[in-house]
């Protein structure tokens, strides 16, 4: 079922169309928050939460505009209000949690080697370690531009701020991923702090 048929079953009480945005965009949303709180439990916590005021709040969407970048800004947004809460930024030295370990093994292709599998997942375990080491504002522009592939204009847009403010943003958030993740001893250990 398309969004568009999904948005007016639902703006009619049928839930057969918020089942369908649920079927559709769950997945993503729960790997986007997780990369924003770092932790399994809220994220999907925070899906529910954004499922349920997609429901109360599907009256004021205007179905001319397409639906994800409207509700991923509802999931990043209250994301952020967690992860803000929490007050927490993993260094890299410390072990990921094993959801963290979880979501890595998502993303690795069954198909690859042994030695490129356990590459991989290195890598990935290094880049999210990487984005659960930034603060949560940053956490939050990384995952919309790039997991949530949202243009730079959509993000000036969602989050109501100047382009200007957004390219600043990102170019930080960049250097400090870059400054995170390239070798600080030449041994080719990861590490290193972020200012």
């Amino acid at each position: 079922m398309e969004d568009r048929i999904a948005i007016s079953r639902l703006k009619q009480s049928d839930l057969t169309g918020l089942e369908a945005l649920v079927n559709r965009y769950q997945a993503q949303a729960v790997h986007a928050a997780y990369l924003i709180v770092s932790d399994r439990a809220l994220a999907e916590d925070v899906v529910h939460t954004a499922f349920v005021k997609v429901a109360e709040r599907i009256h004021q969407f205007d179905e001319q505009r397409p639906f994800a970048p409207w509700f991923f800004r509802i999931v990043a947004n209250d994301a952020l209000k967690i992860a803000k809460r929490q007050k927490r930024s993993l260094s890299l030295e410390e072990q990921l949690d094993e959801p963290a370990k979880q979501y890595a093994q998502w993303l690795v292709d069954p198909s690859a080697h042994p030695e490129q599998l356990l590459e991989e997942k290195e890598t990935l375990q290094m880049i999210l370690g990487a984005i659960q080491s930034l603060p949560p504002e940053q956490r939050v522009i990384i995952v919309m531009r790039y997991f949530l592939n949202m243009s730079e204009a959509e993000l000036s847009m969602r989050m109501e701020r100047p382009l200007s403010t957004i390219k600043w943003w990102l170019r930080d958030a960049r250097k400090r991923l870059y400054d995170l993740m390239r070798p600080q001893d030449g041994s080719g250990s990861i590490g290193g702090k972020h200012g």
